[in-house]
């Protein structure tokens, strides 16, 4: 029930698929895609910040017909600055230092960390219904996001398709034929950091092998240079997930590591 997306440009489908975009458009994160009446819409913008790392710059919601603009420390309803909590129209926002949530009574909860980490959870009864960088939320991996019939796309492609178009955005669409490079290095230590006695509560609740792979892509990307970005994001999505399934991660930050 949860789409989320963190760190170096990492999105993790309803469905399951974990997978990296790097665009910097606004984008169709989650919406209810029925042609009738769409009850919701969540879309982002990412910009990479003065240290080079992706940031999720804005996020607008829209609840039936509704609309909530958020940015780091800011919540703007149909134009207006309100200040938290705010509730109204069945739409509850809270916030603090460290995160934003939107809870709205239709079956939409929204966590955001004011940085790179967002994250979605969606009523079932949306099943079938969605589109947008989360996928279609009908239970299978891969099919109609990655494999859609006969046509297959990379999840660049896939992207580049979820983007609004907007007459005087400047931005580029990501080059579709480069594809993000594979990464099979970094392997052993990705899997000791993830399994290590304070997640021991977590390895039964997720996925460990897509957190590894996110791990081993954010080390190639980082050639080395050992900032917390490269190493952190994806622990810290996993510790929180971790949370969101009911987990109870153990402190795994020290003073010498993230």
């Amino acid at each position: 029930y949860v789409c989320s997306t963190w760190g170096n440009n990492h999105f993790k489908t309803f469905d399951g698929d974990i997978y990296q975009f790097p665009g910097i458009c606004e984008y169709n994160f989650a919406s209810d895609c029925r042609e009738s009446y769409k009850e919701f819409s969540v879309h982002i913008q990412r910009a990479l910040n003065s240290n080079n790392h992706p940031e999720i710059q804005y996020i607008l919601v829209t609840i039936k017909d509704f609309t909530v603009y958020l940015r780091p420390k800011l919540a703007v309803v149909d134009g207006r600055i309100v200040k938290t909590p705010y509730y109204s129209s069945g739409v509850l926002i809270e916030s603090n230092d460290i995160y934003t949530k939107v809870y709205a009574k239709l079956g939409l909860t929204l966590i955001w960390n004011h940085e790179d980490a967002l994250m979605v959870e969606l009523d079932s009864k949306f099943n079938n219904h969605t589109c947008g960088l989360c996928g279609d939320y009908n239970g299978v991996p891969i099919y109609n996001e990655f494999f859609n019939g006969v046509a297959s796309y990379n999840s660049i492609t896939y992207g580049n398709l979820q983007k609004i178009s907007k007459p005087n955005a400047k931005c580029e669409d990501p080059d579709e034929t480069q594809a993000i490079p594979s990464c099979n290095g970094h392997r052993d230590e990705c899997e000791r950091l993830l399994t290590s006695s304070a997640f021991a509560d977590c390895r039964l609740r997720l996925n460990l092998e897509m957190y590894i792979q996110a791990c081993m892509q954010d080390k190639c990307a980082c050639n080395g240079n050992e900032d917390s970005f490269c190493l952190c994001s994806t622990i810290s999505q996993y510790s929180r997930q971790c949370s969101h399934a009911g987990g109870r991660p153990g402190e795994w930050r020290t003073q010498y590591f993230c």
